[in-house]
């Protein structure tokens, strides 16, 4: 199971991400995101381009909230040239922007609303929204597992996991904050997670005072 670290909290990206890229660098992290808010463009650019020179693999999460600033996100990610755009339901409309891209689109399941997100859906709705999404060209989906307000967490992982099949990438982001939901979520059928608020708050390894530590037990507990 890959750890992707977001350089994120609160659900907007950090304004000193770039010192933040230099300082966690050590820790061998090798899948990094963001989120289109909380910087501008120029920001942006410039921590996606320390993440490839790094050799890592590049995510951007997108946290819109209406139609319109959603497709506005895709067009940020087609520019920046990310590996795997997650997030937002507009499936036909983000496919249509990322067209001649090696962009993969990773979409949230459920019914996703607010800022900071919370998830509505039960489990049967995620599992055919997966089936669905994969039928329509996406690479998996973004799973907001534990900001869910209508079934539990690992259920929903599950369900999504069935949907997904063999095939779909299965991301789990928001809320994974010690080794025991690590484990639980990689039981349940999870390939890869997102940590941010929960690395840069210590509260994941609070004993240790160094983000690149944290990063490390992190890494650790993925076994």
């Amino acid at each position: 199971m890959d750890f992707i670290f977001m350089f994120t909290r609160h659900d907007q990206t950090v304004e000193d991400c770039l010192d933040v890229f230099e300082a966690i660098r050590p820790a061998g992290v090798t899948h990094l995101g963001f989120k289109d808010v909380g910087v501008d463009y120029s920001t942006l650019e410039r921590l996606h381009r320390a993440i490839k020179e790094n050799g890592a693999t590049s995510y951007m999460e997108v946290v819109s909230t209406t139609p319109e600033a959603v497709l506005n996100s895709a067009r940020v990610a087609r520019r920046l040239g990310v590996d795997r755009l997650m997030g937002g339901t507009d499936v036909a409309g983000v496919k249509e922007i990322l067209k001649g891209t090696n962009i993969a689109y990773l979409p949230f399941p459920g019914r996703p609303v607010g800022h900071p997100t919370k998830l509505g859906g039960s489990p049967g709705e995620v599992e055919e929204q997966c089936r669905r999404f994969l039928d329509q060209g996406c690479a998996g989906v973004d799973l907001l597992a534990y900001r869910a307000t209508e079934a539990e967490p690992l259920e929903l992982i599950r369900a999504a996991r069935r949907g997904l099949g063999k095939k779909g990438l299965l991301i789990v982001a928001g809320s994974i904050d010690s080794p025991e939901r690590i484990r639980a979520v990689a039981e349940a059928g999870t390939d890869a997670f997102t940590i941010g608020s929960a690395a840069f708050d210590g509260s994941f390894s609070p004993r240790k005072g160094l983000l690149a530590n944290q990063l490390r037990d992190i890494l650790r507990a993925c076994g």
